[in-house]
């Protein structure tokens, strides 16, 4: 039988083990996905003494049917097209660009509230690893591994708790590396898979980020 993840701390804390190859090395970057990749992302930083920041990328979804993503967007411009759910769906155009529009208004005002108008790190040569709380169709993930692919980082690692296998395997291909603790088959969804899946702040998101910086500053200062 397959055990749960009480929440997305402990899902973080196991994660974690699966990447202490990338523990205590100056070129790692954590990257989490908001909001509910954060608390996992933030445990994977302190275990693996990394550095933690968010990347932001919002879903868009179907109109009336909110949860089935077409797409995604992320931080710096990336944009990710399903086009054989827009086809289905027989979403036009102008639906499509309103769709975006109105996730374009979220994305900026998540990057203001969270990294306060401050600009990402140069990750041009780093090895980054980009965490979510699990993947479902990978249309988020997908477009921030696109986002980031601009930027240059010597190596992308999509690390998740939870996915369906053969989107794992999608995502072997699609960055360096991908390390998730389940794959299951039926997958039913991400939050299927914890006994605590509540939704995740603005607030919580920023606390991940105060505590981290604080470790961060702390190190610095004794080093």
């Amino acid at each position: 039988m397959i055990s749960l993840f009480q929440d997305r701390r402990e899902a973080g804390q196991v994660l974690a083990e699966k990447l202490q190859p990338y523990a205590n090395r100056a070129d790692v970057m954590v990257l989490g996905l908001p909001r509910g990749g954060m608390p996992v992302a933030f445990e994977i930083a302190q275990t693996l003494n990394a550095p933690l920041e968010v990347f932001v990328v919002r879903k868009l979804g179907v109109p009336d049917y909110e949860e089935l993503a077409m797409g995604a967007i992320a931080s710096g411009g990336a944009r990710v097209i399903n086009q054989d759910i827009v086809a289905e769906f027989a979403i036009s155009s102008a639906e499509l660009e309103s769709v975006i529009a109105r996730e374009q208004i979220e994305l900026e005002r998540r990057e203001q509230l969270y990294r306060n108008a401050e600009a990402m790190p140069d990750l041009k040569g780093r090895v980054v690893i980009l965490v979510d709380d699990g993947l479902a169709t990978g249309a988020t993930m997908r477009a921030a591994v696109a986002a980031l692919r601009a930027q240059q980082p010597a190596q992308i690692i999509v690390a998740v708790p939870v996915a369906p296998p053969d989107v794992c395997q999608l995502f072997q291909r699609l960055a360096d590396e991908c390390v998730c603790t389940l794959t299951i088959e039926p997958f039913d969804g991400v939050g299927r898979w914890y006994r605590d899946f509540s939704q995740i702040t603005d607030e919580e998101v920023r606390e991940c980020l105060r505590r981290a910086a604080r470790k961060s500053t702390g190190i610095a200062a004794k080093s």
